[in-house]
């Protein structure tokens, strides 16, 4: 009798476990309904806004695979994104910092309240990242910044490197959270050089 109430005792734990983890699994999802869902969400979009809607091939990629792409297609990702990027005619990668920090703490740009534009975008920096160790009003969903130049001896090949994240950040890490800035038009390319600086420059609050 005792080995009967032990197996049947197994067998409810089995059969608990087994239904936790199919409880875990993730449902099936439609990605008709989904498509569907968002276009339906925009139904006074400018006809300017509707290329949008439309994943370019990264972002299909990003989704295909829950922003984990294997290696082949990561390495695919990098080498589009890196041919997008363009560097200024004078080769100078450093702007006006000061000009940097306004554009991090300037949110405007790509919402339907901002449409016609009547000025340039901003990064909205701040929404992210630390950048200030003055400031009390920063994200923190990405690595804070504060330092970030001092920290790699303001070296040559770290400036550039920062210019081609802020221009595409899926150059350096496929898949990446942060906007694609330079690659879709957010910002100009004398705007990233002033965020550039902003990260960069000795002066930066960002390395004082």
């Amino acid at each position: 009798m005792r080995a009967v109430i032990l197996t049947l005792s197994a067998l409810a734990v089995a059969a608990t476990a087994l239904t936790g983890a199919l409880a875990q699994q993730p449902a099936a999802v439609d990605e008709r309904r989904i498509d569907a869902a968002v276009k339906a969400s925009w139904p006074k979009a400018d006809a300017d806004w509707q290329p949008r809607l439309v994943p370019d091939a990264t972002m299909q990629s990003c989704s295909q695979y829950r922003n984990t792409p294997p290696r082949a297609v990561a390495d695919a990702i990098q080498a589009r994104e890196r041919a997008s990027i363009r560097y200024p005619a004078d080769g100078k990668l450093m702007g006006d910092w000061k000009k940097g920090e306004s554009i991090a703490q300037n949110g405007y740009g790509l919402r339907f309240t901002d449409y016609p534009a009547t000025r340039q975008s901003g990064g909205n920096c701040y929404a992210c990242h630390q950048l200030d160790a003055r400031e009390v009003s920063y994200g923190t969903v990405a690595p804070s910044l504060l330092a970030y130049g001092r920290d790699r001896k303001f070296a040559e090949a770290e400036v550039k490197a920062v210019y081609d994240r802020i221009y595409d950040s899926h150059a350096a890490l496929p898949c990446s959270n942060m906007p694609r800035f330079g690659t879709n038009g957010v910002l100009t390319i004398e705007q990233i050089t002033d965020l550039v600086a902003l990260v960069m420059s000795p002066e930066s609050p960002v390395n004082k």
